[in-house]
């Protein structure tokens, strides 16, 4: 079937002219769906929904630049699953954004959602742009008309977006500001991560980082992994990267390497993560930071640690980086950072993931924290917030792990066994319409 064209959005109800590969995003969902489908029962007879996404929508950004000149840049969002409640999911800016991948991330939110069991579906948005060639009043305007292209989909209770790679509250207060004077009123509640002022939450900056936390401290003490003292490296120093290694080394764990897009680092003795921020920010990237000693950026992979936490981009852990790997427990901080065929080394090496779909839920559960909050107009505080999430997140990694030795499956099929009978016994339960 030919995807249908409609008021210059191409809005897509049959995905065939995707074409997925193995190591692309959205192979990589797919081949996760065909390993827990034989685990899902009477179930199994809805689970080819899991694979169609249930609305995409692709549209042209055109903006007019400082200078005079237009440029045209290409924009996404996805609902994968509306079954279990609206649509949630953030938006990222960044060139290398495709459809594909905007599918298979809107895929595991839905799956990432009724794994924690909050009540949402999945989506995901995007922009393919460069924001460090943009300056602040072109972001502006390209995430207020995305915003207004957009529109149609969303809404606090159709789909409510929320900050990704590039964005912040800042992107956030101007997605909401636009709905809301399309719509003619004031409405916070359409999106998640806003400024505190704006109707956002305490916590919510650190909340993805500090479920990663939570979660992998909880790991360790069933694989009886002391904390203080342990070894970790970690991929990625943004918002999630930086929070968590920050949290460990609070906790007296030794962050012995840290790579990002920019270069890697090395300390035996443990990196200075505060010293490491304060380089970030004035550098933009780890490369050439004095407290550590500089390494080419695959070496990375070859670092010995007892933890590895990739917090980066999709699909970095292939089946060459899994026999090289030294940790015993990897911290799944980004989205889909481990190939399935990957995951089959990992496990025959004994080395346990905890995967995305739990790991790094924390970012949705704080998002569902603010939205409530929202619509109450009644706001907690962050001791309040922090005791919700830990409480949410560590209750999804009881069951989950507990469903995993009791069908000696490993932890990311056993979180897809339960996000995915709960979107399917949803999806049974409302049945088909008309």
């Amino acid at each position: 079937m030919e995807p249908s064209v409609s008021g210059g959005a191409l809005v897509a109800s049959n995905l065939s002219y995707v074409q997925p590969t193995e190591s692309s995003a959205w192979g990589t969902f797919l081949a996760q769906v065909d390993r827990v489908t034989p685990f899902l029962g009477h179930l199994e007879r809805w689970a080819e929904t899991l694979r169609r996404p249930k609305r995409t929508l692709i549209v042209d950004v055109p903006i007019e630049l400082d200078n005079g000149e237009f440029a045209h840049f290409e924009g996404y969002r996805v609902q994968h699953s509306l079954s279990r409640g609206p649509g949630k999911g953030g938006v990222r800016y960044h060139p290398d954004v495709t459809l594909e991948e905007v599918m298979a991330l809107a895929a595991w939110m839905t799956v990432k959602n009724a794994a924690v069991n909050l009540p949402y579906g999945g989506a995901k948005g995007g922009i393919r742009l460069d924001p460090r060639k943009l300056s602040l009043k072109e972001l502006e305007r390209a995430t207020r008309r995305y915003t207004s292209e957009i529109g149609v989909i969303i809404g606090p209770l159709q789909d409510i977006p929320a900050p990704d790679v590039n964005t912040d509250a800042q992107v956030m207060a101007w997605m909401m500001d636009t709905y809301s004077m399309n719509v003619g009123s004031s409405s916070p509640g359409v999106v998640t991560g806003k400024p505190i002022h704006l109707g956002g939450s305490l916590g919510r900056v650190k909340a993805t980082g500090r479920g990663v936390f939570v979660m992998g401290c909880a790991a360790m003490r069933r694989l009886n992994m002391p904390v203080a003292g342990a070894r970790i490296a970690v991929q990625g120093f943004g918002n999630v990267g930086s929070t968590v290694a920050e949290l460990f080394a609070q906790a007296g764990a030794k962050i012995v390497a840290v790579q990002d897009s920019r270069g890697a680092v090395f300390n035996a003795q443990g990196l200075k993560i505060s010293e490491l921020a304060a380089h970030v920010a004035g550098h933009h990237g780890v490369a050439d930071f004095s407290g550590g000693e500089s390494m080419a950026r695959e070496e990375f992979w070859d670092v010995g640690c007892d933890v590895l936490i990739p917090a980066a981009l999709e699909g970095q852990i292939d089946v060459f980086r899994a026999n090289r790997l030294k940790a015993r427990l990897v911290l799944e901080g980004a989205n889909g950072p481990t190939l399935p065929q990957a995951d089959d080394v990992l496990e025959s090496r004994g080395v346990v993931v905890l995967p995305d779909v739990i790991c790094n839920a924390g970012g949705v559960t704080v998002s569902y924290f603010e939205w409530v909050q929202d619509f109450a107009s009644f706001y907690w505080t962050e001791e309040q917030i922090n005791q919700r999430l830990d409480k949410i997140v560590l209750d999804a990694l009881d069951q989950i792990w507990e469903v995993s030795q009791k069908r000696r499956i490993s932890l990311r099929t056993a979180a897809f066994v339960v996000g995915c009978e709960r979107i399917l016994t949803a999806h049974e339960e409302r049945g088909l319409y008309p």
